[in-house]
């Protein structure tokens, strides 16, 4: 077996999981170098970020299977462990840490327990996830058996297989994620102007991460039932739209310089949501959704693409604006029963809860629950090989 002392490759120590309905893979800081150019290189090689298909790499070519986590134990003393996000987009040749990922996240506790930064107590162990990307705390609560994460379990979560242990993910903490506000600019509504003279009404809020919600009906979306992911990356004047709508979005609550700047200083955020009331439609594997199982529709855009089923952090920050009168959001899922939210995506309704404390302003809304059920499984656990010359040549133009 090859070692960190072979000439043409860098052994790298690494866990393939699955959080939620995403892929990645996960790192205890300890084998990596601290944050810097050489840490990205590492990174860069080992999911493959110069192809689009990242063929020469362990990321799986779509968005939602080319993230990482890194973890190590907090020196808070509110945290067990510190955790980074970061995602290695297919074909764009870099690794961004702006965001968290709430799927991903999903994944934190178990690796940390099973890696031993966690002692196991069971039968649910509350793992203190600190998340570096938005310096806000997350608690997953992570059913445990005989010192080791529980995996089977009867917790189903569309978009994955079968069934598993549920991990829920507690995000009351994480209001005002990047800007500091659950309203960044203090309205419910905002309009934003594009450039062809239309004037798109929007909600934008951030928690977990900063989302701009819009009316799908508004950006051409005309159906019943909002359109599938292929649908949605196939139809180049509303990507052409969306695009425009996050930039303006981004400069208005200061994520950047201008609108035309966004997709190089803020390319993950804000994340687009178009929603819908409730409809009938038929989910991205053919099964029928019904109107009945749900309290809105939505579509997330991250990166110019319609994500495959539903983000983690995207429905805590729908959650939230349900919650919030005047918002988008609130108007979308009128019916929504007080407690918890329904959202159809293109695999299927998720539930999540959601229940705001009583009598705070818009501006400085908190949660008394807010928070998801989902299932994580260690799919493998062992060593990425680097190419060295590939990893040193860059890290060194970097530096």
């Amino acid at each position: 077996m090859q070692t960190e002392t072979d000439h043409e490759q860098i052994a790298l120590p690494c866990t393939l999981m699955r959080g939620g309905t995403s892929k990645g893979l996960y790192f205890s800081a300890a084998d990596l170098p601290p944050p810097g150019p050489r840490r990205d290189a590492m990174l860069k090689a080992a999911l493959g970020s110069q192809d689009l298909l990242q063929i020469d790499g362990l990321g799986g070519s779509r968005l939602v299977t080319a993230k990482l986590a890194i973890v190590a134990p907090s020196q808070r003393p509110d945290a067990d462990v510190d955790y980074t996000y970061g995602i290695v987009p297919p074909g764009r040749g870099l690794v961004v840490y702006t965001s968290n990922c709430g799927n991903i996240s999903a994944g934190v506790g178990p690796f940390a327990i099973d890696s031993g930064m966690v002692a196991a107590q069971g039968p649910v162990t509350q793992v203190r996830i600190f998340n570096t990307n938005t310096g806000k705390l997350l608690i997953a609560h992570v059913p445990v058996q005989h010192g080791r994460v529980k995996v089977s379990g009867d917790f189903a979560i569309p978009g994955v297989p079968g069934t598993g242990a549920e991990i829920f993910m507690d995000y009351r903490a994480t209001t005002g994620a990047k800007t500091g506000k659950v309203m960044p600019t203090g309205h419910a509504i905002d309009t934003i102007a594009l450039e062809d003279g239309r004037r798109i009404e929007a909600s934008i809020g951030d928690v977990a991460n900063p989302c701009v919600f819009v009316r799908a009906a508004d950006v051409g979306c005309t159906g019943p039932a909002l359109p599938l992911p292929v649908a949605i990356d196939a139809d180049e004047t509303l990507i052409a739209t969306l695009k425009e709508l996050r930039g303006k979005a981004a400069a208005l609550i200061g994520l950047a310089s201008d609108w035309r700047a966004a997709e190089t200083e803020s390319p993950a955020l804000p994340l687009v949501v178009l929603v819908a009331p409730p409809r009938d439609y038929t989910d991205s594997q053919g099964r029928p959704v019904a109107a009945a199982e749900m309290d809105l529709q939505a579509r997330f855009i991250f990166y110019n693409k319609c994500h495959e089923s539903m983000a983690g952090t995207g429905s805590m920050c729908i959650a939230a604006m349900s919650c919030i009168p005047g918002t988008l959001v609130r108007e979308a899922a009128a019916g929504a029963r007080p407690g918890s939210l329904r959202i159809g995506h293109p695999l299927g309704a998720m539930t999540v809860v959601c229940e705001a404390e009583a009598g705070a302003a818009p501006q400085a809304a908190s949660f008394k629950r807010l928070g998801f059920g989902r299932t994580a499984r260690r799919l493998m656990q062992g060593i990425a090989y680097l190419p060295r010359d590939a990893v040193e040549t860059e890290a060194a133009m970097a530096a």
